[in-house]
């Protein structure tokens, strides 16, 4: 049977060094202040942006959402991220996707500074990634490699299969693992033969967002399988991209859903805040 990735567990730890370094710089006369960008009345998105308040308050981070009407207009969304940029008390800016289909958020990606983009999106940061270079990491494979770390999984060497190739998981998974020396497979909807590169992978990260999509036989004995997925079975019930019931037998770890990537990607942005505020709090000086 496999080990359990708490993930909860962990979060919670996290966030206890967290509420300490964040005390810190309120001693030194600077309050964390996270800006967020809503669009639009998309209900994922709503609660997904009351977590990172709750988290926020929990900490001792200043949260302020900004709520904008669907039907903006590029020009609207642009001038809030000059503003936001500006604004020597916000520390963090997250623009919450998806948004509007009429929109760029490439543009409004590369328009939040680099030294604010706590979701790590703005190109200047994903090159920094790409060169190994200190850099805010995407949260939830900052949140995977926190994972590995914790319970001294070693990626050197290891056939890591990522399914999923997304910008907000897959791609920058794929170099946060070659920066940790693994040997890396992508698999996508364009895969031929998924089952192949899967039953090769040591370490297999799922993120594509169907319930139960990976079965047992698709997995070799022993391997650490990640599951990033959040979805609805039949009956209403939270389940992952994997078949946790079955591949738990074979696996030697495994991470429950809920209670696994989740609550460490929102930790991660709790810390890509305070390290925001630190780098301002350095440079300042």
């Amino acid at each position: 049977m496999a080990v359990i990735i708490d993930g909860k567990k962990l979060a919670k730890e996290i966030r206890e060094k967290l509420k300490i370094r964040c005390e810190d710089l309120k001693k030194s006369g600077i309050q964390p202040k996270l800006a967020v960008i809503l669009i639009g009345n998309d209900k994922p998105s709503q609660i997904y942006v009351k977590n990172k308040s709750k988290a926020c308050e929990e900490i001792g981070i200043l949260f302020k959402e900004y709520l904008l009407d669907e039907k903006i207009e590029q020009k609207e969304l642009i001038n809030l991220i000059d503003k936001l940029n500006k604004d020597t008390t916000v520390h963090g800016i997250l623009l919450q996707s998806p948004i509007p289909n009429h929109l760029d958020i490439n543009e409004a990606f590369r328009k939040i500074s680099p030294e604010k983009d706590v979701d790590g999106f703005n190109p200047i940061n994903v090159g920094k990634l790409v060169l190994n270079q200190d850099t805010f990491v995407s949260c939830t494979p900052f949140g995977i490699m926190k994972m590995f770390e914790a319970y001294n999984i070693d990626l050197t060497g290891k056939n890591v299969t990522i399914i999923g190739r997304s910008n907000i998981v897959g791609k920058p998974l794929i170099q946060c693992c070659l920066n940790k020396n693994a040997t890396v497979t992508v698999c996508h909807s364009k895969t031929k033969d998924l089952k192949e590169h899967t039953k090769k992978a040591d370490i297999l990260i799922v993120a594509i967002g169907k319930s139960k999509f990976i079965t047992e036989d698709m997995v070799k004995n022993g391997v650490v399988v990640i599951d990033v997925g959040i979805n609805r079975d039949e009956n209403g019930k939270l389940t992952g991209d994997v078949d946790f019931e079955n591949i738990e037998k074979k696996a030697s770890f495994i991470t429950p859903v809920p209670g696994g990537v989740g609550p460490m990607t929102i930790a991660m942005l709790m810390n890509n805040v305070l390290k925001a505020t630190e780098n301002i709090r350095i440079n300042a000086k």
